[in-house]
């Protein structure tokens, strides 16, 4: 790695904030700071995370992929999926519903009784008010019509809107999530991880080796994609779409969105 790009990479990583997708991932996978957010979020100091993975990939049974960012079990064994969407697209209600049931399907073993099925939180973080109704938090349950009262199937869905950030808990954690300074932060363990990535030498050149990876990755992503695009386009033989693909970038896009790319 050049001088001059990892001169680059510091001055990003300064600017860096948790609800960015790759460095909250980094973040996240302290599980003291997963612990910090669940414990917010869902108003339990005496919550205990056991584990957690990031980046954790999950298909169904027809090979649909779906990469997690973060997936947290507790001491007792309920699940905890954390998204941070910063565009409204990531963020549908479809969405949350896949996420969900993806991690239902891989939480029992063949054979094993529904009733061990343990209880799944999806949350999702969004930086714009994604379910439009002005609020902080939305909890999401089923709820039987007739009664009105809740279902109880063990599956929870809770919005997050980043916009707001007031002077309850979760209004000071959203602050925190949209912060690039770790003494401006309100959550010590959340502040201490921001500060130890971005000032320890050691965490720098990691966090470098990181962004590196990321770019090299996009760039042959890019090029995956093009070249499927190239595949479907000559086998439909639609020539002067590929000609045109090649130097106009928003047909091209327009073209990716077509086929799914």
């Amino acid at each position: 790695m050049g001088v001059r790009k990892k001169k680059d990479y510091y001055k990003r990583i300064q600017r860096f904030r948790i609800i960015d997708d790759d460095f909250m991932r980094v973040v996240l996978k302290d599980k003291a700071c997963t612990q910090q957010v669940l414990e917010v979020i869902l108003e339990k100091p005496d919550l205990q995370v056991s584990s957690v993975e990031v980046q954790y990939d999950m298909k169904n049974l027809r090979g649909r992929s779906l990469e997690l960012d973060v997936l947290a079990t507790d001491s007792k064994k309920k699940k905890y999926n954390i998204e941070v969407q910063r565009k409204n697209k990531g963020a549908s209600p479809k969405r949350a519903r896949y996420h969900s049931a993806l991690i239902d399907a891989e939480s029992l073993e063949p054979g094993e009784d529904f009733r061990k099925l343990p209880e799944n939180i999806v949350i999702f973080i969004t930086e714009k008010d994604v379910l439009g109704g002005g609020k902080a938090v939305y909890h999401i349950h089923r709820t039987i019509e007739e009664t009105g009262k809740k279902f109880g199937d063990g599956t929870h869905i809770i919005y997050i809107n980043a916009k707001i950030q007031d002077e309850t808990p979760v209004g000071k954690l959203m602050h925190d999530f949209l912060c690039t300074r770790a003494e401006d932060m309100y959550y010590p363990v959340l502040a201490d991880k921001v500060r130890h990535l971005k000032e320890d030498e050691k965490e720098v050149e990691t966090m470098c080796r990181i962004m590196e990876e990321i770019e090299e990755r996009g760039e042959k992503q890019g090029i995956d994609r093009v070249s499927k695009l190239v595949d479907i386009l000559l086998s439909q033989n639609r020539i002067e779409d590929l000609q045109r693909s090649t130097s106009d970038r928003v047909y091209q896009r327009r073209l990716f969105q077509e086929f799914g790319i």
